[in-house]
């Protein structure tokens, strides 16, 4: 097995007839995936997703791919390919079509759908190509089928990449759920024959790697629900991804079938539900949707609410509701359902809402205490199946944190997959097929890039170092004012704290060891200001650390007169 090494140089020119591929994210993290593909001077990306941020991230909204390494090669792209419509695949396109809005997005119906509503809010009319399975589309120099997989979302699919380097297949996220809702199967009579004609590089889905055996059936879900259901005394709330719709339609159906009406809570989850029911994807009864507003008009056993916030994210609806700041307020006898798995780097704020829930009185069902979810990606025993059907000469797996990446690589060994072709990369790795070969040459800037608020990529690292002291240590700042030539202090110093647990009062005994190191300082000839500024934060620095075992962001502020 290959892998990468952190002195990894700039890669050379592409060799003529070769094919490269760099993910610019979703190696080593769940989120964020992007792949670009070259051949012949062209470009063909495939998805373009966000990763949500966690804690040590404050103030960050989304996390978007590095664009960097196409964004002066805009032109020569031609085409990104949607698999599906979860954030994680679609939730970066605007931003790159921000910097290019003519490149082709190629995705089925209700992917291209839901990003083309994205795209609506940010004043973005793509151009679009809807694909199915079984369609073969050229783009560029790249022949691209798509083959049906199944998912937690409708619509996805799988891609098959032929250029004369080779045929590439990238099977975005899927799973091989024998008894899907949709009656759609993944279709493995296609990846059968895709792989008699010779899959030369295979790109999988390795989220679920390390979960031996097979995903449970979505169809599981359906009993559970209904004891659910049967047992509620008040309302039930459901908090889902807003793109799940295989999971919203058994929420609908348990519904209908114990008497009860659905409205549907908060921007995202309305509009998505609403193009699912406008393409035919969500069944929904008539009278069985109502509007929020009209829910004060039917008695509580009467009554299920669909929301956002089952990853505990702090705006979204549910947590809101945890928190009192919601217009909808849980009372005793409510039951809420989370209805969703735990991302990795989730679960302290997951658990935070569940506890905010129970405190009013609420029963909490979750996946750790009844089975109201089911994975969306093959598990082992589905990836050792799907490699013995592909056969592929050389594989790279994709989607997964590092360990997940090594077992999914691990399982592929197994099915004979010689290890010096199995490739284990991470983001901005670049990986090259040339003569049937898939090898490491070389890497590409691929940080994260953080929006917040308006702002793209302005957040650094360093700022949001400077976040995480304000929010853990708070800040103290010291104003002076120094005479311009003698440079003693003719005023000040003053000192205010916020957030350092450090009464302002207590200030008093650290004064003279300031005025002693600028009356000292003054004597050394050293009047400028940003020595000055230094010599401060030094003093007021260890008399903190010597006196509270803190170290919150220390601010001098010196003004010359």
């Amino acid at each position: 097995m290959s892998h990468p090494h952190p002195e990894l140089g700039p890669p050379p020119p592409l060799p003529e007839g070769g094919l490269r591929v760099t993910p610019l994210g979703g190696l080593g993290e769940i989120g964020r995936n992007m792949t670009v593909f070259e051949y012949g001077g062209r470009l063909l990306i495939v998805d373009c997703g966000v990763l949500f941020p966690e804690e040590e991230q404050p103030g960050v909204d989304l996390i978007l791919p590095d664009f960097s390494s196409v964004r002066d090669r805009l032109e020569d792209i031609d085409g990104i390919v949607l698999t599906h419509g979860h954030e994680d695949h679609i939730g970066g396109v605007p931003y790159l079509l921000r910097e290019k809005p003519d490149i082709p997005l190629i995705g089925s119906k209700l992917t291209l759908a839901l990003i083309e509503a994205k795209l609506q809010e940010h004043r973005i009319r793509p151009y679009t190509l809807e694909v199915a399975e079984g369609d073969r589309e050229r783009i560029g120099p790249f022949d691209c089928e798509f083959v049906a997989v199944n998912h937690s979302i409708p619509d996805a699919l799988a891609v098959a990449v032929r250029t004369p380097a080779g045929m590439v297949v990238h099977t975005g996220d899927f799973k091989m759920d024998q008894l899907p809702l949709d009656r759609r199967l993944t279709d493995l009579r296609a990846f059968a024959r895709l792989g008699e004609e010779g899959i030369d590089l295979l790109l999988s889905d390795s989220t679920n790697a390390e979960v031996p055996g097979f995903t449970p059936h979505e169809r599981d879900i359906s009993q559970v629900l209904r004891q659910v259901f049967a047992g509620a005394r008040k309302r039930i709330i459901v908090a889902s991804f807003a793109s799940h719709v295989h999971r919203i339609q058994q929420i609908l159906d348990a519904a209908h079938e114990y008497g009860r009406r659905v409205a549907f809570v908060g921007r995202s989850m309305v509009r998505n539900m609403g193009i699912a029911r406008d393409l035919g994807y969500l069944k929904v009864p008539a009278g069985l949707v109502v509007d929020v507003k009209t829910l004060d008009d039917l008695p509580d056993d009467e009554v299920v609410l669909v929301c956002t916030g089952s990853q505990g994210e702090p705006m979204a609806a549910l947590s809101r509701m945890a928190n009192r700041d919601h217009q909808i307020r849980i009372v005793p006898g409510d039951t809420v359902i989370l209805a969703s798995s735990l991302i990795p780097g989730n679960e302290n704020a997951v658990y935070r809402v569940i506890n905010g829930l129970t405190r009013w009185g609420a029963d909490v069902v979750h996946k750790g205490n009844a089975k109201v979810h089911v994975s969306g990606h093959a598990s082992a025993g589905e990836l050792l199946y799907f490699y013995n059907i592909c056969q592929p000469k050389n594989l790279m797996p994709v989607h997964g944190e590092w360990r997940h990446l090594r077992a999914n690589a691990e399982l592929g060994a197994q099915t004979g997959v010689p290890k010096d072709h199995i490739v284990i990369a991470e983001d901005g790795v670049v990986v090259d097929l040339v003569g049937g070969r898939a090898k490491i040459v070389g890497k590409v800037q691929a940080g994260y890039v953080y929006v917040d608020g308006l702002s793209v990529g302005d957040v650094t690292e360093s700022s949001l170092k400077d976040r995480r002291i304000l929010g853990e240590e708070g800040i103290i700042s010291i104003f002076v004012v120094v005479d311009s030539t003698t440079g003693k202090i003719t005023g000040g110093p003053h000192i205010q704290s916020r957030g350092s647990g450090i009464d302002d009062k207590d200030f008093e005994s650290v004064i003279p060891k300031i005025d002693e190191a600028l009356a000292k300082s003054a004597q050394d000839g050293i009047s400028e200001p940003h020595q000055v500024q230094q010599l401060v934060r030094r003093v007021v620095g260890r008399w903190v650390s010597d006196n509270y075992r803190r170290r919150p962001m220390i601010l001098p502020v010196v003004v010359e007169v």
